[in-house]
């Protein structure tokens, strides 16, 4: 079983949208203890991805990562990439970041997300723009892994399945996160009727059964270790084994209690929790 610590499992006290976007943990220890806990994927975000560069580079990364057999790597977020807003210089300059990332680390998938602004964006007005990214992407190795969000305009596994099939390019697919699906008030079973080859990435936590909060404050502050919460984790496992899924299974954890941790102890609780998961399953 391959599992993938994303990026902000193994980033310690980072906060998405707060002050501290870039890990404080050096790189080479998060490496160290994801590889040591069991996991051979490894996920970094886009500050993160920006920090390392300008310090030890994408070839010593890349070294790295290869020496801990970390072989699948996954780098984001991508937003905003069909903005036709001031947004979308920021988001140009975001995605030649994480091309150039992914293409220096040989990185499986590149994580993209939909409109969390406008919310009725019509995804016939994304179709061509989702097209050329898959392309950009393709070239340099790497798959689209979109993910749906329930406070965005793509809020369901069907809405990215339609949206990947009017795109029509093999470099596209979904990013099956638990949190969101569940919130998203998907059936679980539903998952296992989706195509394996329409799937990117597959992301693994646990939640309440109720959000707290606003969906954002909820996903942000309050995911649990898988077998901590309410999700139906065995259930998303088995729904995603019935697709003919053979590619590593991410684990994203972001919550306030996680982040309080020590990584020493953080990283294997994730790794030890999510294969309780699978035993189960």
């Amino acid at each position: 079983m391959d599992l993938l610590a994303s990026g902000w499992t193994t980033a310690g006290p980072a906060v998405p949208f707060g002050a501290t976007l870039v890990s404080p943990i050096d790189i080479e220890q998060r490496i160290r203890l994801a590889a040591a806990a069991g996991f051979s994927g490894f996920g970094l975000a886009h500050a993160d991805l920006l920090a390392i560069k300008q310090t030890i580079g994408y070839s010593a990364l890349r070294l790295m990562l290869a020496d801990h057999g970390l072989v699948h790597i996954e780098v984001e977020t991508l937003g905003d990439w069909f903005a036709r807003d001031e947004r979308r210089a920021h988001a140009d300059q975001v995605r030649r970041d994480l091309l150039e990332a992914a293409e220096a680390l040989s990185a499986r998938h590149i994580k993209a997300e939909g409109d969390q602004v406008h919310t009725d964006w019509p995804l016939e007005r994304m179709v061509d723009d989702f097209r050329l990214l898959a392309a950009q992407a393709d070239g340099v190795g790497a798959r689209i892994a979109f993910e749906p969000m329930p406070f965005g305009n793509v809020r369901t596994p069907d809405e990215a399945l339609r949206l990947v099939q009017l795109a029509d390019h093999p470099a596209l697919g979904i990013c099956l996160d638990l949190w969101h699906v569940e919130r998203s008030a998907v059936d679980i079973g539903d998952l296992a009727r989706l195509p394996a080859s329409a799937i990117a990435a597959v992301e693994l936590n646990d939640g309440s059964a109720e959000a707290v909060g606003t969906m954002l404050e909820d996903t942000l502050h309050r995911r649990r270790l898988c077998g901590d919460g309410a999700f139906d984790t065995t259930g998303f496992i088995r729904a995603i084994r019935a697709t003919g899924w053979d590619g590593p299974w991410g684990v994203e954890i972001l919550s306030d209690e996680h982040r309080a941790r020590d990584v020493t102890e953080s990283i294997p609780a994730v790794y030890e929790t999510t294969m309780a998961a699978f035993a189960r399953a």
